[in-house]
């Protein structure tokens, strides 16, 4: 069940983005509009004065003096104006009406937001008494001149337009960098194959480690990317080896053409060169297919006594060896799971190569051991070895090493049809009698299964 990391990411960014601006409009921008409601320190000062002034003229005066007081301010301020007490009852001669007294139900102080009630009325503010507020207190309707303006037109603008634009703008961009980016590099990795630019650079180790779709498509680009190339060299590589594998038999062809050798000496030679080159055909037709298809071939439980003695036979007949020169030192119970054309097919190319660079009086010898469920199978000759370099080239197709120098296998085809390759190749040039240890063999041919012999 796929888990579709690509969305949550996309799901989780998304939703930081709406919690972000709200946080924004609700906390950040009412913040900033709250504090645009208050009292210039200033118009405070102001209007403390006139508390100062209601005091006094209570204390000096009484009532008439609150009478004289409240006109002169409501004149100069074209405002109401009001002296009350500590009971909310009037401190001058006329008492406080049924409305004057529902102002009363609501009044601000200096230090807290002014703006306007639903009635679009403006606030009534209430100042103690600077020297004796528990005797009384100013109270008059904000002057709509010391109004505070609240956030001006561009203010609100800044705050609920142009934040949450450069938010979304914001949005945009890390969504651009995550998909259309990577989508650019995958359109730009197409584009060269598809000019037959195999060995451009790839996509790059951060978008091939994303853990998520567009890294799963990523990674698989980059596997057909690989495939393409190997296939193409491997073509080429087969072009080149063909045509050295068939000059060979096509000149002893001519040879025996032009010879004047008798008619069933002729027809022998020329039956076993077309053997050759029929059987150098349907090794590359079978190693092409089994690079194609990539088939799951049937294993079976085999033993490697007899696919040895089989093998045996075959290479002293041909190379007129001693069967005392290729022993065995493996016993009737290894046997391993294993198809069997293809790993007879294997030990047949390490044993003619063994036996083909052999000194004279050499010997080659097959041995292994086993490791918890699998076999390890080595074959040791005497042979001068292989270059470090070369460790891993003779384990590919079509691979030939230079035979002029002694130090080579000389494989046309190492390992044909393998459906196994080796990770791990000790092929020591430094020492006499080489070891070759296939451990892979065994590990990716399946598990060994330790039998009595039959």
């Amino acid at each position: 069940m796929r888990r579709h990391p690509l969305l949550w990411k996309l799901a989780l960014l998304q939703i930081g983005f709406c919690l972000l601006l709200t946080w924004i409009i609700w906390t950040w921008g009412l913040s900033a509009e709250r504090s645009t409601y208050f009292l210039d320190p200033a118009d405070r000062q102001y209007l403390a004065s006139y508390a100062q002034q209601a005091e006094h003229a209570w204390r000096q005066g009484g009532v008439a003096g609150v009478d004289e007081f409240q006109r002169q301010l409501a004149t100069r301020e074209d405002t109401w104006v009001a002296v009350i007490g500590d009971r909310l009852q009037s401190l001058g001669s006329t008492p406080l009406t049924a409305e004057e007294a529902s102002h009363l139900t609501f009044m601000r102080k200096l230090d807290w937001p002014m703006s306007r009630r639903l009635q679009d009325e403006l606030p009534y503010v209430s100042i103690e008494f600077p020297e004796h507020p528990e005797q009384g207190r100013l109270v008059l309707q904000l002057p709509e001149r010391l109004l505070p303006s609240g956030l001006t037109p561009w203010t609100h603008l800044l705050s609920h337009g142009v934040v949450p634009t450069l938010l979304a703008a914001l949005l945009g961009l890390l969504l651009y960098r995550h998909l259309v980016l990577p989508l650019n590099r995958l359109r730009d990795r197409a584009d060269a194959l598809r000019a037959d630019d195999l060995e451009s650079q790839g996509l790059g180790t951060p978008l091939v480690n994303r853990h998520d779709e567009l890294g799963e498509l990523a990674l698989a680009f980059e596997h057909m990317a690989e495939r393409l190339r190997q296939s193409l060299a491997q073509q080429r590589l087969l072009l080149r080896t063909l045509s050295h594998e068939l000059r060979t038999p096509l000149a002893r062809l001519r040879i025996a053409h032009d010879s004047r050798l008798p008619p069933e000496q002729l027809r022998q030679r020329l039956d076993r060169e077309i053997a050759d080159m029929q059987r150098l055909l349907e090794d590359t037709l079978d190693l092409a297919w089994l690079d194609t298809e990539r088939p799951q071939l049937p294993t079976e439980a085999v033993q490697v006594l007899s696919i040895w003695e089989a093998l045996r036979q075959d290479a002293c007949f041909e190379s007129a060896w001693d069967a005392e020169r290729l022993p065995c030192l493996l016993d009737a119970e290894c046997r391993v799971q294993v198809h069997l054309d293809s790993i007879a097919q294997a030990l047949e190319n390490l044993l003619r190569n063994a036996i083909r660079y052999s000194p004279a009086g050499g010997r080659v010898s097959l041995r292994g051991w086993r490791e918890g469920g699998y076999w390890h199978l080595c074959l040791e000759d005497q042979g001068p070895g292989v270059a470090e370099q070369d460790l891993q080239r003779i384990f590919q197709p079509y691979q030939r090493l230079d035979s002029a120098q002694g130090d080579g296998f000389g494989l046309a085809w190492p390992l044909p049809g393998a459906p196994w390759s080796c990770t791990r190749a000790d092929l020591g040039q430094q020492r006499p009698p080489r070891a070759v240890h296939a451990p892979a063999a065994a590990r990716r041919l399946g598990p060994a299964q330790a039998r009595p012999a039959p």
